[in-house]
């Protein structure tokens, strides 16, 4: 299968099918929207670096009666990307709903903190966004509609001690989200961020920080379901209601 090859006809597509391209997709929140955007009727695209560790999701779609592929991709790399969008408008679907959800969240003391780190966890929270985001805009403004969904966090609006290097590209994720949902709505383009402010259910969670875990039945951690319903509901707001920025926070989080 041919990724390289260029197209300068950014509203042509071989498919009638919908994609919805999930960008940091895995076991937590980007699988279950996802998953959710298969049961609304999406071909979803799931990608990150590593396309072998998205199997597992690819099977659940699919054993669920959903369709989906999986598609090595590093959000960085601007060559990559654009051959990214033109395969899966050329291969797969027109791109109706775009979803950015890489984490980079790797605390560190500013004493401590590299510039080799910092322009990583920018390159990933950040840089990727605006490559990814610009090319699919691209198609989704020559067709006049499409949902661009930005996931935050905490982050995106608090610059907490340790987390230098997330905060700021979290801080500029927000603000990338924010200019292109003021230039992009008038086209028909509604851009979304969605601040997620609490602990998710993930493995990570069970293992590292019990205690905080044994208040999943209370409702005391985020479900990645629950957060994913949230993406659909936004994806399907009538263009006199559109919200730009939510936020989702179980009830035991001080803000």
């Amino acid at each position: 299968m041919n990724t390289n090859s260029t197209s300068d006809e950014h509203d042509v597509t071989c498919s009638s099918d919908r994609a919805a391209w999930i960008v940091g997709a895995g076991d937590g929140t980007g699988g279950a929207i996802a998953r959710r955007f298969a049961r609304g009727g999406f071909v979803t695209c799931v990608s990150r670096r590593n396309a072998e560790k998205l199997s597992p999701l690819v099977d659940a779609i699919a054993a669920d009666g959903g369709r989906a592929h999986a598609i090595g991709c590093d959000a960085r790399k601007e060559d990559d990307v654009i051959a990214t969008v033109e395969r899966i408008e050329r291969e797969i679907g027109a791109i109706e709903v775009y979803v950015f959800n890489v984490g980079a969240n790797v605390p560190c003391s500013i004493l401590d903190e590299t510039s080799r780190k910092y322009m990583k966890i920018w390159e990933m929270a950040c840089f990727g966004g605006f490559l990814t985001a610009r090319e699919v805009a691209k198609r989704m403004v020559a067709r006049g509609r499409g949902t661009m969904l930005f996931t935050g966090a905490t982050a995106s609006v608090r610059g907490s001690a340790n987390f230098a290097a997330f905060a700021g590209a979290k801080h500029a994720l927000r603000a990338l989200a924010q200019s292109m949902a003021r230039e992009l709505g008038p086209r028909g383009v509604h851009v979304a961020h969605v601040i997620v402010d609490g602990a998710i259910d993930t493995a990570f969670i069970r293992d590292n920080l019990p205690a905080l875990y044994a208040k999943k039945d209370e409702g005391g951690i985020l479900d990645p379901d629950h957060i994913a319903e949230n993406y659909w509901h936004l994806h399907n707001q009538p263009r006199d209601a559109w919200t730009f920025e939510l936020d989702l926070r179980p009830w035991i989080e001080k803000w």
